[in-house]
């Protein structure tokens, strides 16, 4: 009887183990650790099959290995049986495995998952999520660049799965994801307790060149360098430091995009209220100038308040020259209130204005008809320009070089830097003009050649050179020219080798031209014009008398 109740144990023991299906490779399976030895992990995994598996893989990233004889763990069973015998199992295969479902799942729900930064890789990092390793992108880390990641290292936290391929094995996380959702929600708390124009504390966080990033608590705002007082500020840095608490003013708050703008110099008094108090026009005043540019020079007269001194404003002489030049950055000057425009919160200034005109100076001191000397600074095409006192220039024109030569061969005498005198024809302060005149240090031989000379006159010349076109003669020291067709009212008698050098000969001025410095004569109007004299006094139209007995008479009676 017991010996036919053993056999049918042991057969339904038989059945049972047959009706058993046995692991599949690939699979993952439950074990248990029998032992451990030579750093390897012996695991039980059922069906007289035992692996081994290497302590490290049950360790988490940055973390001593956790396991113990008897524990109950999960292996992937990569092959039932290697050359010695054993089934070769893998505990991180097992994890991936694991993990991988639960990942898909989270990324399915859009859900976060925790894992572990533990190695770098190019471009980012690698992430252990609970056995399958994910990339983070340095971008992805945080809101803001991180120099050192070390302090993340090995911490677990939780993160956004982007993007994952199982088959490839591709999973792209982010930590920055996160933050962003965090903070979102932290800033939409913070800024609900915000208003406009409230004054709040801060912590500046951050420094730029265009401003300064403070946190107001879980939430940071922008203070720019031009709300960070009613001066000019070149760099935030001279203003704010990291870490500063600072007292600052809510200027606006977008809802939308959850950025706020703060401000400093909101929270002092405006000095623009008293500037056109302060700041009469035409007052004169004191300041610093801060910036220079091409167009002029900004002169700061106060904290706050700054005004341009146009490049136009800037010197009454030095009329194209870059406002470097004449001012430095930094340099106190003094500077004249031209203009306020407070609506556009804008100071015209005046440098040249402080010191007297230069030209109405050196009217005051040269009148007209005051003899100078100065030093050629330039010859152009129509004058020369001379150097006077006050660093201005006065211009004699050709017409003013000499009284005997034509003004362009004139002009071929000087050079630049030559030292010459001259005499002040004229100021003209509105236009700033100084003519001069260097053929007014001389007589003008023309004009006393001439006096009492007017058109119509009898002159009589000397004959000083005999030339096809005419005859060139000589009146009181000044040279004139009778032309072939004025030297005798008859055709035939108009030759001028009939006469001789050293002739006297009488004519009769046709012009006076002191401009061109030119005496007109004709020996032909001169006998016209005694032709019709005569004929005028002893002769008539009812005479009978000839042309000749007319002029016979006029002469004998004349003689």
């Amino acid at each position: 009887m017991c010996a036919k109740a053993t056999m049918e144990d042991f057969e339904a023991m038989l059945n049972e183990s047959l009706e058993m299906d046995t692991p599949s490779e690939g699979s993952v399976v439950t074990g248990k650790v029998i032992a451990i030895e030579a750093g390897q992990a012996i695991i039980d995994v059922g069906y007289k099959m035992e692996g081994r598996v290497e302590l490290k893989e049950f360790a988490n990233p940055g973390e001593a290995p956790s396991v113990a004889v008897g524990d109950a763990v999960e292996v992937f069973l990569e092959r039932v049986e290697n050359s010695r015998g054993e089934a070769v199992v893998s505990r991180d295969k097992a994890r991936r495995e694991a993990a991988w479902d639960k990942l898909e799942k989270a990324y399915a729900d859009e859900a976060r998952v925790e894992g572990a930064i533990f190695g770098r890789v190019k471009g980012g990092f690698t992430v252990d999520l609970g056995g399958a390793v994910a990339f983070l992108p340095g971008s992805q880390v945080d809101v803001r660049p991180v120099r050192d990641a070390g302090p993340l290292m090995g911490l677990k936290q939780p993160f956004q799965i982007l993007k994952m391929d199982r088959r490839r094995g591709n999973i792209v996380v982010s930590r920055r994801a996160i933050l962003e959702e965090s903070r979102a929600e932290q800033r939409a708390e913070v800024i609900a307790k915000l208003a406009e124009g409230q004054t709040v504390d801060g912590v500046v966080k951050n420094i730029t060149e265009y401003g300064a990033f403070v946190d107001l608590g879980g939430v940071d705002g922008l203070l720019h360098v031009t709300d960070m007082a009613w001066r000019r500020v070149n760099h935030p840095s001279e203003v704010v430091t990291i870490g500063e608490t600072i007292k600052v003013q809510v200027i606006k708050i977008n809802k939308e995009t959850h950025r706020i703008s703060l401000g400093i110099k909101q929270l002092q008094a405006d000095p623009w209220d008293s500037v056109e108090r302060d700041y009469p026009l035409e007052s004169v005043h004191k300041g610093r100038v801060t910036n220079i540019t091409d167009y002029g020079a900004f002169v700061e007269l106060e904290a706050g308040v700054e005004g341009l001194v146009h490049v136009s404003e800037m010197s009454w002489t030095k009329k194209n020259v870059h406002p470097g030049k004449i001012v430095s950055t930094s340099q106190e000057v003094e500077v004249m209130v031209l203009e306020i425009d407070s609506a556009k919160r804008r100071v015209s200034l005046g440098l040249k204005q402080t010191l007297r005109n230069p030209w109405e100076q050196f009217a005051e001191n040269f009148p007209t008809g005051t003899q100078i000397e100065g030093e050629v600074k330039n010859i152009t095409e129509f004058g020369l320009f001379v150097g006077l006192d006050g660093d201005i220039d006065g211009m004699v024109h050709l017409s003013d070089l000499s009284w005997d030569q034509r003004g362009e061969d004139a002009i071929q005498e000087y050079r630049k830097g030559d030292i010459v005198q001259a005499v002040v024809s004229e100021v003209d302060v509105e236009k700033e003009r100084i003519s001069l005149s260097i053929k007014a240090l001389a007589n003008d031989n023309f004009s006393e050649a001439v006096e009492g000379v007017k058109r119509g006159s009898i002159v009589t010349c000397e004959v000083t050179s005999i030339e096809d076109g005419g005859i060139e003669v000589i009146y009181n020291d000044m040279k004139a020219f009778i032309r072939r067709s004025d030297l005798a009212r008859d055709r035939a008698d108009q030759r001028p080798e009939r006469f001789q050098v050293g002739d006297k000969v009488d004519a009769r001025v046709t012009s006076v031209d002191a401009k061109s410095r030119r005496l007109g004569l004709s020996i032909k109007a001169r006998e016209i014009a005694e032709e019709k004299e005569a004929v005028e006094q002893f002769g008539s139209s009812d005479a009978g008398a000839s042309l000749g007995d007319i002029l016979g008479a006029a002469l004998k009676d004349r003689d």
